[in-house]
């Protein structure tokens, strides 16, 4: 019963760190799976039996989510006289923003079979980034990766009052993710580009009275590491 018990810890680990794994492949957007061109229509997917995921962790908990700071978007950011922050629970050290990952959920499925082919969420609540010019603070926070449409949503507060709840905030680009590795009973990601969202982007540019924030602006790049117990 022992030996059972452990091989299916095992394989528990493992498909769990499958299912991150491609989840965070939120390079190449998933959105380009569910073309009209893709095997299958949404109404036959619909009509046929559900599909069962390849792999799932249904509670992430834990560790965090890095952003080593691209000196292209820092420089912009001097140049707009804006100084960077965290919020909350954030740590900003050694040029990387850093957000704890406080919950969420992650399934993947067999591509073709449904579109998107990997659902969930990572949450990081109550932390975020702080950009503020003289009397103006502009805080981004509680942001939630949808690696389903490969977008980073958040709340947006101007000197505290709340302009945006669940705001687009940032879109990731994967095609320079390198290979999965693991750290103990930790899986780490890292190589995802992470750019300013084309609905952030002119919310920063009315915010701070400029037009220098453009969409793509590439932020930093991600590290995402996932406790895989």
């Amino acid at each position: 019963m022992r030996t059972k018990q452990n091989t299916h810890k095992k394989l528990t680990t493992k498909r769990g760190l499958a299912a991150f794994a491609i989840a965070a492949m939120v390079a190449v957007p998933l959105t380009a799976c569910g073309s009209s061109d893709s095997e299958g229509s949404s109404d036959s997917s619909a009509s046929a039996s559900a599909p069962e995921p390849v792999a799932a962790i249904d509670a992430l908990s834990g560790t965090s989510t890095a952003i080593a700071l691209d000196t292209g978007f820092t420089d912009a950011l001097t140049s707009l006289k804006l100084t960077p922050g965290v919020v909350g629970d954030a740590k900003l050290e050694s040029g990387s923003l850093v957000f704890p990952i406080t919950g969420g959920n992650v399934t993947v499925f067999k591509p073709g079979t449904v579109s998107p082919y990997v659902i969930g969420q990572i949450q990081h609540e109550d932390s975020g980034l702080s950009l503020t010019a003289g009397d103006t603070e502009v805080e981004l926070t509680n942001l939630n990766v949808d690696p389903g449409v490969s977008r980073v949503y958040g709340d947006v507060t101007v000197n505290g009052k709340v302009a945006a709840t669940s705001a687009y905030l940032f879109k990731l680009d994967g095609r320079t993710l390198e290979p999965l590795k693991t750290e103990g009973d930790n899986a780490v990601l890292t190589g995802t580009k992470v750019e300013i969202s084309d609905v952030a982007a002119p919310l920063l540019n009315d915010t701070f009275k400029t037009d220098a924030v453009e969409p793509g602006l590439l932020v930093g790049i991600a590290t995402i590491t996932v406790n895989t117990q």
